[in-house]
């Protein structure tokens, strides 16, 4: 009985404290790592992607430049560059961040590229990334972007890849395979033949990306959840605040990558499910040459 009373006015237990919410990793950030393990923005070497070096002396075409970051790490390199997009408002904040970082002539065009009002030859560097899967006509496309070249440029060309494209269509809105997103899908085999079909010859190809393959399954898992069928360019949508599922797949890939074993993990898994494929072309120096 004694023991009850006691008890009863016992003081009770200091509360605990509560544990520190965790930090919110950014999948932008755990993307751009992990397309530095892929070789991407060697800034010791001045490679954009390994094999594809751009120096002070380069005039570099970045064709659908969308936030720049071609751009912007040529212009870090020291090389005079021009931009292009189909969006003013792109445009326009790039022409602003080039002015800020470069002491050279720089020009910033809106355009579809269909044709490029640029001069024959005008870049000795020409990239065209994430683009092509967006573009009705690539062929002509990309004849256009052959005529910027100089004899002997190099080219970047990036597309998904088949497998994660396939895979979305059963969980992305029919919208994200609607001008102005994904109106092509281009098979390793039909990639190499636009590129070599226009006189291009091929260097480097290459494949990655599994992270933002699942990370846009997340996306589009959120999207549902929220009830958004994402009109425009869905590309535009993926910035902070980011979706709760995706900044928890960003901080989980990161503990992976943390792990001893874990590129040999990630390279596999980019094997088996690549979000992009990669060529690197050069433009034959005289007509007629061949690799």
């Amino acid at each position: 009985m004694i023991r009850r009373l006691l008890a009863r006015w016992r003081p009770a237990r200091a509360a605990q404290p509560l544990p520190a919410p965790l930090a919110k990793v950014s999948p932008r950030d755990v993307g751009l790592h992990d397309a530095v393990l892929d070789g991407w923005f060697l800034n010791d070497s001045g490679e954009l992607l390994k094999g594809f070096a751009i120096t002070a002396d380069d005039t570099l075409l970045d064709v659908g430049c969308g936030e720049g970051v071609a751009t912007l790490f040529a212009v870090r390199q020291g090389a005079s560059v021009i931009f292009t997009d189909s969006e003013h408002a792109k445009v326009r904040e790039l022409a602003r961040q080039v002015e800020a970082q470069s002491g050279k002539a720089s020009l910033g065009l809106v355009s579809n590229s269909l044709p490029l009002p640029l001069a024959d030859g005008c870049a000795s560097k020409v990239v065209c990334m994430e683009v092509l899967e967006h573009i009705d006509q690539p062929q002509p496309f990309m004849a256009e972007l052959v005529r910027m070249g100089r004899p002997g440029a190099q080219y970047l060309f990036s597309v998904p890849a088949p497998t994660g494209e396939h895979l979305q269509k059963g969980i992305a809105p029919d919208s994200y395979y609607q001008s102005p997103n994904h109106v092509q899908i281009f098979t390793p085999e039909r990639f190499a033949a636009l590129v070599e079909d226009a006189g291009l010859v091929i260097e480097h190809r290459q494949a990655s990306g599994f992270f933002w393959v699942m990370g846009m399954i997340f996306f589009w898992a959120g999207e549902r959840a929220a009830g958004r069928d994402p009109g425009g360019a869905v590309r535009d949508r993926i910035q902070e605040p980011f979706m709760p599922l995706m900044e928890s797949w960003a901080k989980t890939w990161q503990d992976l990558l943390a792990q001893p074993g874990g590129l040999a993990i990630k390279q596999t898994l980019d094997r088996f499910m690549p979000k992009s494929q990669v060529i690197i072309a050069r433009k034959p120096a005289v007509v007629g040459e061949v690799p």
